[in-house]
């Protein structure tokens, strides 16, 4: 037989440039790497600056021999901060300037054609791009499903008149949206809708019905026992869709069937790995760890409500994302903080969530960390910031009962008494609640879970292509 026909299948995976897409991603490109697949990972450049930076992609994927690294520019000048609030600007600059490129690198790589293209759902012209060159494309969408799901809903929510909307009754039920009418409110749609129709944010997502479902298939991270309903929603738009989630944890498995070699962070920052010893000295479950992601941003009421409370806390507080509202640390702030608290820079949150001592998270709500919590059945409390995170702490708190959602509000009081009630008052309810989560969550990707099932389906149908 000639040895060309039994060459692994060549994909090309092009992650959204942004920490939550970019981390998530990666695991999957890990995961078809450990299938035998050949895997070619196209970064912007600012990316893969800062992965070289702070995370060992490129030893770590050395192994793989069909494993390639390729970047591409974001049309950006360097200086640009490619912050959240501007972020409609890095996908304009993708579409209007990189896909010339992009098309470029897939008519003119001489050492191997793509036979696939993973990319993420956001990028539309990824999809003009293959059909055009006649390359199957699969897209991946890294938010929750249950905010795609919103998503997909913005032409009815636009035709029953719920949305835009004006006046502060923000907990007006939602009633366009179906298999959400039950609970959710204005205030558990995306922040951008409380603007309006002009919103590049809107325009951006108004879409999404129509352009998923132009790919050969839709990858989800997340899982069955999750968003099975939500999942079932999407899918009479999108029906060839694999839910293989949690990715983290997934990987994390087939890699202890494979190495020794535990998953790498993927991380744009350093990680301060200090606070793992500190970890070690609290009583179990004792520490509230708090961290709002690579984009968020808060104020000293946070700070107050965590020392009043009285319980332990690991914050990650990056450079900048605390407001100057504070130019000398008040001392009752100093004094709980270092009787009770860690601060740290940023910290490597797997290993945080998986550790003993931590038993409660205050988060974003994002979708990477939102899952990690899950897997490891941490409580948490909510305090979204950004897109996907008001859907997902509103599912949090009132469908999976797996913590509090403090959205629209963080002043020290509600801090306080929110920390005590999931930490000491509601903890056992919580850990239950959590604990069994946790269980279907470590089951699906198990052998014949559904994620694993997913996954095959998933390899076995590139491998067709």
């Amino acid at each position: 037989m000639d040895q060309k026909t039994v060459r692994p299948p060549h994909v090309l995976i092009f992650p959204l440039p942004l920490q939550g897409p970019v981390n998530s991603t990666i695991k999957l490109a890990e995961l078809l790497c450990l299938s035998g697949l050949h895997i070619t990972l196209l970064l912007t450049d600012h990316i893969h600056t800062k992965l070289l930076k702070y995370s060992n992609i490129q030893s770590r994927f050395s192994s793989y021999p069909g494993f390639h690294l390729e970047t591409i520019p974001d049309g950006l000048p360097e200086d640009h901060p490619r912050s959240i609030d501007r972020f409609i600007e890095v996908l304009e600059s993708l579409k209007t300037k990189s896909s010339i490129l992009f098309k470029d690198l897939m008519t003119t790589d001489s050492r191997r054609p793509v036979t696939c293209i993973i990319a993420d759902g956001t990028m539309g012209f990824t999809c003009d791009v293959a059909n055009e060159i006649g390359i199957p494309i699969m897209y991946i969408r890294t938010i929750s499903a249950c905010c795609l799901w919103v998503f997909f809903c913005f032409p009815n929510l636009i035709e029953s008149r719920e949305l835009p909307f004006s006046g502060n009754d923000l907990d007006t039920p939602i009633k366009s949206i179906p298999g959400m009418e039950e609970f959710l409110r204005r205030r558990d749609l995306p922040l951008f809708c409380r603007f309006n129709l002009s919103d590049p944010n809107i325009k951006t997502y108004l879409s999404e019905g129509t352009e998923n479902p132009r790919a050969h298939g839709l990858i989800l991270n997340t899982f069955d026992d999750l968003e099975g309903p939500i999942v079932s929603q999407i899918r009479t738009f999108c029906p060839n869709l694999y839910t293989i989630g949690p990715l983290h944890a997934h990987l994390k498995l087939n890699l202890e069937s494979f190495s020794s070699s535990p998953p790498s962070s993927n991380s744009l920052w350093k990680e301060d790995m200090s606070c793992i010893p500190w970890l070690d000295s609290q009583p179990s479950k004792s520490v509230l760890y708090v961290s709002f992601g690579s984009l968020a941003v808060m104020s000293k009421e946070l700070w107050y409500g965590l020392v009043n409370s009285g319980s332990r806390f690991l914050w990650v507080i990056r450079r900048h994302s605390v407001l100057s509202e504070i130019i000398e640390t008040p001392p009752e702030l100093s004094k709980g903080t270092e009787e009770r608290g860690c601060i740290v820079e940023w910290a490597p949150q797997e290993k945080v969530l998986a550790h003993g001592g931590v038993g409660g998270f205050l988060t974003h709500s994002g979708w990477n960390a939102t899952l990690e919590s899950v897997v490891e059945g941490v409580p948490m409390i909510c305090w979204p910031y950004f897109l996907d995170q008001q859907v997902n702490s509103r599912f949090v708190g009132e469908v999976w009962k797996l913590g509090l959602d403090m959205k629209d509000t963080c002043d020290r009081v509600i801090v306080e008494k929110m920390v005590r009630e999931l930490m000491e008052e509601r903890k056992e309810e919580f850990r239950k609640s959590a604990d069994e989560m946790a269980k279907l969550a470590k089951q699906c990707f198990m052998v014949g879970g559904s994620s694993y099932c997913n996954l095959q389906r998933l390899i076995n149908d590139i491998k067709a292509m």
